[in-house]
């Protein structure tokens, strides 16, 4: 019978960090660093849950259960990075002895995961920016190290025995922007290997995957060292999340996918290559989230993923838990921006929706959607596609296939629907909102999801009031379309910008634009000024107007709200 990690736990691993190192029964058949991270792809986060802080539960995911990990399996991912975060787990010095029921959490956690047949890498995540940030005025370097070495010997205890299946990563996004700052990292990283050496097992033929400062490409191109005797097979991770504007809705970007933008992108990823020739890499975070319009999204999905594939880079999808799997309904929010990245993965090249790329312009379109204004005639409306060469095969809605020409017809690179197919979901008066979903499939490649959406200008249920610095603002809202805000511009009444004055360098769609969770967000039921945004205008005190556009991004979908001071 297999032994699980939390058995094997159980009569080899109860062991405090000075006592001799584990031993493990049976035998160990090691992966070279190589074939570890070329089985990783495509790789899954499970983000925001062992991570948060204070607890696994405190954010917005409940406790991980196996569901999950099955959901992920049957998705077709092939591997788990677990961010875990340590802090408040973590004993006085100077034994830094950590809570004994943690330790057998992170291993009934990871045994979930390898009994599923996932490959696994697992952390010491948000103690970066915590205890271990050194960086911080008057920080104890020896301190940190200490208590860097106590907690993964303990943690290399108490996963001794794990399998050949189990990397480990010293360290989420550390601190530092300085060659003195590298220095310290390159050493705690010599720390970490010592570390699990120490604490026995099989700990110094696994896999590891060496981070540089906040494992940023350019950083840790420029200053990242091997750690000396390095005896475990070994790997680099670094993180992408790039261009920063985009991916995090800041100033008013929604748009991506010129062949500047991807060109961009690829010389990133090439870059690190070219400083790591003959290094496993590993991108251990990516994403492109809840705010980014959908179309932009999959050019990006399938621009990043080409681009990792070309450079022999693996990848592990970020997931905060409410982006991509949906964990209480089971499903996938997202499901062609899977198939986008798993099929780029494979290098099969995916038809994509067209859609604005231009960032000097002044509205935004996007073929992931076919847009109806209430109040105006339904009319024949046209999609195009990047076809990347391939071919419309089908098309299928609520009611099963689509025929030809009766509700649709492919003329080159845009699918063409009939008045008479529109009106079965749109009318001049009638409902707003997502009124059917539609797939779109190609001879090769993701199927397109696309909504069909009636819209109108949403409501406020107030145009104004007087602002009350210290807590976030929820302004009632009744949606008329895509329940979303897609960017939000900010003047005060002398018509300078609330934020990020340099933004008037930009686009139209750009110009005095704020950002997204540091100014603004939105839920079911309202439109939401943050606390940031709330307490600019009371520092201030000068009242601003916000307005905030929706999509379609076009003039006349947006409504405005004063903040007086």
């Amino acid at each position: 019978m297999k032994l699980t990690l939390l058995a094997l736990a159980a009569t080899a691993l109860a062991l405090p960090a000075a006592e001799a190192p584990v031993q493990c029964p049976g035998t160990f058949k090691a992966i070279d660093a190589s074939a570890f991270i070329h089985a990783l792809t495509p790789g899954w986060n499970l983000g925001n849950t062992l991570d948060a802080v204070p607890d696994e539960g405190s954010w917005n995911n409940p406790p991980v259960v196996p569901t999950v990990l099955d959901d992920i399996k049957k998705a077709g991912f092939k591997s788990v990075r677990l961010p875990i975060t340590w802090t408040t787990k973590i004993g006085p010095a100077p034994d830094y002895t950590v809570d004994a029921k943690w330790l057998d959490r992170v291993a009934a956690v990871t045994d979930m995961a390898t009994s599923r047949g996932f490959y696994v890498v697992l952390n010491v995540h948000h103690d970066s920016w915590q205890w271990f940030d050194f960086t911080a005025g008057g920080a104890d370097v020896k301190a940190i190290e200490d208590k860097f070495r106590a907690l993964w010997t303990q943690i290399g205890q108490k996963l001794a025995c794990a399998g050949p299946e189990v990397a480990f990563e010293p360290i989420n996004e550390p601190k530092g922007t300085t060659k003195e700052h590298a220095d310290i990292l390159n050493r705690m990283n010599g720390v970490f290997l010592e570390a699990i050496a120490a604490a026995g097992g099989h700990n110094v033929q696994r896999v590891v995957t060496l981070v540089g400062l906040g494992e940023d490409g350019p950083k840790t191109s420029q200053w990242f060292k091997v750690p000396p005797g390095i005896k475990n097979p070994w790997a680099l991770q670094y993180h992408y999340y790039s261009p920063y504007d985009f991916i995090f809705g800041a100033w008013g970007k929604t748009v991506w996918g010129s062949a500047e933008d991807k060109a961009a992108l690829e010389a990133d990823i090439a870059a690190v290559r070219g400083n790591f020739t003959n290094v496993p890499l590993v991108i251990g975070e990516w994403s492109a989230g809840a705010t980014v319009e959908p179309g932009a999204r999959w050019r990006y999905f399938d621009a990043f993923s080409q681009a990792a594939k070309k450079y022999d880079t693996a990848t592990i999808l970020w997931d905060n838990g409410d982006d991509f799997l949906d964990r209480a309904a089971r499903t996938i929010r997202d499901p062609t921006g899977k198939e986008v990245y798993f099929n780029a993965a494979r290098g099969v090249r995916n038809a994509l929706p067209d859609g604005t790329t231009d960032p000097k312009a002044t509205t935004q379109t996007s073929s992931a959607f076919v847009f109806h204004k209430l109040g105006q005639p339904v009319k024949e409306s046209t999609i195009t596609f990047e076809l990347n060469g391939n071919t419309v095969k089908s098309v299928t809605g609520p009611d099963g296939a689509l025929v030809a020409p009766r509700d649709y017809a492919v003329r080159g690179s845009g699918v063409a629907f009939t008045p008479a197919f529109l009106g079965k979901y749109f009318a001049t008066t009638g409902p707003a909102g997502v009124r059917a979903n539609l797939t779109v499939s190609f001879s090769a490649g993701a199927d397109v999801r696309v909504q069909l959406v009636q819209w109108d200008v949403p409501v406020l249920g107030a145009k104004s009031s007087q602002a009350v610095s210290g807590a976030d603002l929820h302004i009632p809202v009744t949606w008329k379309g895509l329940p979303k805000i897609a960017a939000v511009k900010a003047r005060f009444s002398d018509q300078s910008y609330l934020a990020d004055d340099w933004t008037k360098y930009l686009g139209p769609l750009q110009q005095g634009y704020v950002t997204y969770n540091n100014h603004w967000n939105w839920d079911g039921k309202s439109v939401i000024l943050t606390k940031g945004a709330v307490d600019a205008v009371t520092s201030k005190k000068m009242a601003a107007t916000f307005t905030f556009e929706f999509f379609p991004r076009q003039p006349g979908n947006s409504v405005e709200y004063t903040l007086t001071a």
